[in-house]
């Protein structure tokens, strides 16, 4: 399965995990343990983790996307791969045709300058095109129309799709899905088509080929959950557009398997990481901060490093580009 199937720099680096801010994540079971204590492991792949980016004309968001990828190739130790998470350009699901060209000319204008490591990536809900019909001015029968527009700029295989690189397999998922009640808005989840190709794709993975999925929307998040303050008696309450409403389906499949390390996210803005039924859940930031006004809590504008070893842990790291907020 070598084949893709279809459906510090020299600047401050900032790391974070879920005890403490100060030091990499180290995810393992007991033998992964025992190896990484030893020292009897081999790291095989450097893998940067780039969500969020949300480039558009406005507030420098273009020079904003080529410094970070410039701090991402001028690192002492660069990667050898980039996953980019999904909402690539600001949005052209609630946007025309032409506000969409303007943004996807943009991104290739920035990938093409400042972009020379190999790089996969997902679809994000801002990248659907259209499914705010009013105000995309669509009808839904315009060619390109939804996903495939994003999945035709990006050169992907599919909505969703998996690949092979040093050892680990990598499952790349489509969240972003219409909502059953709300037509000009989505959910987070798996569609059917794609769970019966998640557990097949899985199945075929042998036991000791440790598992990385990245998708745009988090699977399980401890930012999810927002407190509603509308009663005497405030409760937690999740979105059906923050986290993946299928969330325990997903989970059921990772656990069965039981080689599934690590599950990459984007889409909340902020840092995170939860350990949960052997997977390690991390939401990864935002290249672009508060959408380019700014930082979102706890979080600079930054990206994630990502060191995978060949016993199938892996250390990860935060990393602030240094980006400094423009007004227009």
């Amino acid at each position: 399965m070598n084949e893709t199937r279809p459906p510090i720099t020299r600047r401050r680096m900032l790391a974070a995990t879920v005890a403490a801010c100060a030091a990499p994540l180290i995810v393992p079971g007991n033998a992964v343990r025992a190896a990484a204590a030893s020292g009897n492991r081999k790291r095989v792949l450097r893998v940067a983790h780039l969500t969020d980016i949300h480039v558009q004309p406005e507030r420098g968001a273009g020079d904003g996307m080529a410094q970070c990828l410039d701090h991402v190739h001028d690192l002492d130790d660069p990667p050898q791969l980039i996953l980019f998470g999904g909402d690539n350009i600001m949005d052209t699901f609630a946007n025309t045709r032409q506000r969409g060209e303007v943004q996807w000319k943009l991104w290739h204008k920035m990938m093409q300058g400042h972009c020379r490591i190999p790089h996969k990536a997902c679809i994000g809900n801002h990248d659907v095109w259209g499914w705010h019909k009013k105000h995309s001015q669509t009808t839904g029968k315009e060619p390109g129309w939804g996903k495939d527009w994003a999945i035709d700029e990006l050169k992907l295989p599919g909505r969703y799709y998996s690949f092979d690189r040093s050892g680990w397999h990598f499952i790349v998922l489509d969240s972003t899905h219409p909502h059953p009640d709300e037509p000009d808005s989505y959910i987070a989840c798996l569609d059917e088509q794609q769970h019966e190709w998640l557990a097949a794709d899985l199945a075929e993975i042998p036991a000791q080929t440790p598992v990385l999925v990245l998708s745009h929307m988090p699977i399980c998040s401890v930012t999810g959950p927002r407190p509603q303050d509308d009663s005497r008696y405030p409760q937690w309450q999740v979105s059906r557009s923050i986290m993946h409403v299928d969330a325990r389906r997903v989970q059921k499949q990772f656990h069965k398997h039981g080689n599934v390390r690590l599950a990459l996210s984007g889409h909340v803005h902020m840092i995170d990481r939860v350990r949960f039924m052997g997977t390690t859940y991390c939401c990864n930031g935002a290249v672009c901060g508060a959408w380019w006004k700014g930082d979102r809590p706890g979080c600079d504008e930054g990206y994630a490093l990502i060191d995978l070893y060949d016993n199938g842990s892996f250390e990860i790291q935060y990393v602030a580009y240094n980006w400094r907020v423009r007004k227009v």
